[in-house]
């Protein structure tokens, strides 16, 4: 018996009970429209859905940001031998305080430092890969930096390099106190599934590095440090009338202090506050300790998808509420203003004039 002849006959038989009206369904002839809004998709960040997932940086913590300045990156000394690298703290309550510090010596040989990416980098052979970082030093230096993509048996797959370092503190490019951002490609020569980037420092002197970055040449409508092209594309072709974001639980976090807070996940994307993902901690027995949220997919590049896909966006907002499984925190009706004015914000950051503080902001982001 095919299941919709089930139904039917369920129906009748429930209906028998009370009266002898008969109800017929023939499921393949609607009489009423359906809106194209009640077909949707649901975003959240789980499983390494954002970082490690639709948006395509391929370095992770890097800023060196997390909790544990190095996570994520090994030169193979162990602890006690990383005399050649410091993490300094500027300890100014910025959203990105810390930075990499490398010392080479010529006479003691290179210094290579990895990153394993998010449980390993993936690439394609043949692909363009873009890499970037932010630099400065003190004074001029012959350092040299090799950049190397290696899969899992170590083997190179993919190299550039660059050099010539600025020391000039007020370059045209410089970047906050005499940072500057230095970029160089290279094509893939085999594909890789579980590989990682390798950054060989050669010369001597001391060169200061931070916000080391990898991404694929070919992103969603071609936007540098941008959306994954494959996966966007798989959305787009379920054709959904709306894209929820950035999730349910995730919106909630394990506590309050750690909520979604879509104001610090907008405006540069160097300056997006980082936060521990709340799957990091969900199950003792899957423990995700590197599981963290550096929100190069924010909302405005929800905002974003939404309209490149012809989707309804369907923005999610804290209320007030951490997660009542883990904390059954809430905030006090008197402190609710806060939460209130985040919604009516979002409202004029999305639709408002480019004359008001967050329509601004968003024509300052390009739309």
């Amino acid at each position: 018996m095919k299941p919709g002849l089930v139904f039917i006959v369920s129906l009748l038989i429930f209906a028998n009970a009370f009266s002898q009206r008969k109800l017929t369904i023939i499921a393949d002839k609607p009489i009423a429209s359906v809106a194209p809004t009640m077909w949707g998709v649901f975003f959240e960040d789980i499983n390494f859905g954002a970082d490690g997932g639709l948006y395509a940086e391929l370095v992770k913590n890097r800023s060196f940001e997390f909790p544990t300045a190095l996570m994520a990156w090994n030169d193979g000394k162990g602890v006690m031998q990383k005399r050649k690298i410091l993490i300094v703290n500027k300890s100014d309550n910025s959203t990105n305080s810390r930075f990499a510090r490398i010392t080479i010596n010529n006479t003691e040989g290179s210094y290579s430092l990895s990153n394993e990416g998010f449980r390993g980098i993936g690439v394609h052979k043949e692909k363009q890969y873009d890499f970037s970082i932010m630099a400065r030093t003190e004074k001029p230096t012959n350092i040299k930096i090799k950049i190397q993509l290696l899969n899992y048996a170590g083997k190179v797959v993919g190299s550039t390099s660059i050099e010539n370092f600025s020391s000039d503190p007020i370059a045209p490019d410089s970047y906050r106190d005499g940072w500057k951002k230095y970029s160089a490609s290279f094509i893939t020569t085999d594909t890789a599934q579980k590989g990682k980037l390798n950054l060989v420092f050669e010369g001597e002197g001391v060169v200061d590095i931070d916000i080391v970055s990898l991404f694929p040449h070919d992103t969603w409508k071609n936007r540098p440090g941008g959306l994954r092209n494959d996966l966007v594309q798989k959305i787009a072709d379920l054709k959904p009338g709306f894209i929820r974001f950035p999730g349910g639980c995730i919106v909630e976090g394990k506590e309050l202090s750690n909520r979604y807070q879509w104001k610090t996940t907008v405006g540069e994307v160097d300056d997006r506050k980082l936060i521990m993902n709340r799957w990091n901690v969900e199950f003792p027995r899957r423990s995700a300790p590197d599981y963290y949220q550096s929100f190069g997919l924010g909302f405005y590049e929800y905002f974003l998808l939404s309209e490149d896909v012809g989707a309804e966006p369907l923005p999610i907002l804290n209320c007030g509420m951490a997660c009542q499984f883990n904390s059954a925190e809430v905030v006090a009706m008197d402190e609710l203003q806060p939460y209130i004015d985040d919604a009516l914000d979002l409202i004029e950051f999305a639709n408002g004039a480019v004359t008001t503080k967050w329509g601004k902001l968003r024509n300052d982001m390009g739309h």
